[in-house]
């Protein structure tokens, strides 16, 4: 069985190597800096899951999540959010926009595989 593909797109290099370091090599790790490289690497890679950071410059995750849903190619890639912004309008408006999930930053590792874990396990 070959393992899972997650897209990780956050505009801070140290939550990518640490949650990339602690999700493979369970995972295939793919890794995009920004909105726009993430939903390229999103429509080439295909990945079975992107964990999106919410502030990001340029494009947040919320225009992110708008043009993969927008697309046929990405439309169906669920979205989990990694966010500093956790009050309630924040998540409501993610959900409204696709989101599956919300986690929290700065994010518990437990809980971030737990997760994953339980999203791919359904």
């Amino acid at each position: 069985m070959e393992n899972k593909k997650i897209l990780i797109i956050d505009d801070e290099k140290i939550n990518i190597l640490s949650l990339a370091h602690f999700l493979n090599p369970q995972y295939e790790i793919i890794v995009a800096k920004n909105g726009i490289t993430g939903i390229k690497a999103a429509e080439k890679q295909k990945p079975d899951l992107i964990l999106l950071d919410v502030i990001m410059p340029e494009m947040n995750g919320y225009e992110v999540l708008e043009k993969l849903k927008e697309s046929d190619e990405t439309k169906d890639i669920p979205v989990i959010f990694i966010t500093g912004m956790t009050n309630a309008e924040n998540k409501e408006k993610g959900q409204q926009l696709g989101a599956v999930d919300f986690i929290s930053k700065p994010f518990d590792k437990a809980v971030v595989k737990e997760k994953i874990d339980l999203f791919f396990k359904n």
